[in-house]
């Protein structure tokens, strides 16, 4: 079973990558869907975090938004909760392959070569767009600021490196179908690599 590693900057485009690939019949693994899970209701990790950060949980789930006051900008806080949260996500991700079926899965993983699991993955699909197209869309997100835009693309390694890195681009500011055609050419390329 081949893997493939989907990721791209904020406002590029890669859930809407994802769900193309999902369309095509291609298993969707989404990491921030199973951080959800576990901080959501009853989560796996729920406890864990509230011991480590106190006063984050709220009924029977964590509080995104006050543990994000928490972690952010703050690198040691967050360093606990990725020690947290990772090694459980990845026991996610083994599950959801070993279930999987087909030739194929795809990792939705925003920051895939920020935590350097490109090593996981047999391809490297980046979902990108210009700058000027980036911006509007997250600019356009409620609640978003400039200044807040601007940290967040501080923290992501910059697009043109994660295009170098990548094995296929998938250019999502030339409309869904362009952007489909992609999708399915990049799975048509797999497929030919895997019967090879």
């Amino acid at each position: 079973m081949k893997k493939i590693g989907l990721t791209g900057s904020i406002g590029m485009g890669k859930t809407e990558t994802a769900k193309m690939f999902q369309e095509a019949g291609i298993p969707v693994f989404d990491s921030d869907a199973a951080v959800h899970a576990l901080l959501g209701d009853g989560g796996a990790a729920v406890d864990i975090v509230s011991k480590e950060f106190s006063g984050v949980k709220k009924q029977n789930k964590i509080d995104r938004k006050l543990l994000g006051e928490k972690v952010f900008g703050d690198n040691v806080a967050l360093g606990k909760l990725e020690k947290i949260l990772h090694p459980m996500v990845g026991d996610m991700r083994s599950d959801f392959v070993n279930s999987a079926n087909g030739d194929i899965v795809v990792f939705d993983i925003p920051l895939l070569f920020e935590k350097s699991y490109e090593g996981e993955c047999d391809y490297i699909v980046v979902a990108s767009a210009p700058a000027n197209v980036q911006k509007e869309r997250v600019i356009s997100r409620p609640g978003m600021t400039e200044k807040k835009f601007r940290n967040i693309l501080l923290s992501q390694m910059p697009d043109a490196k994660k295009r170098e890195k990548a094995d296929f681009i998938v250019q999502t500011d030339k409309g869904f179908d362009y952007a489909r055609a992609q999708v399915q050419q990049i799975i048509k390329e797999i497929r030919n690599d895997i019967n090879a």
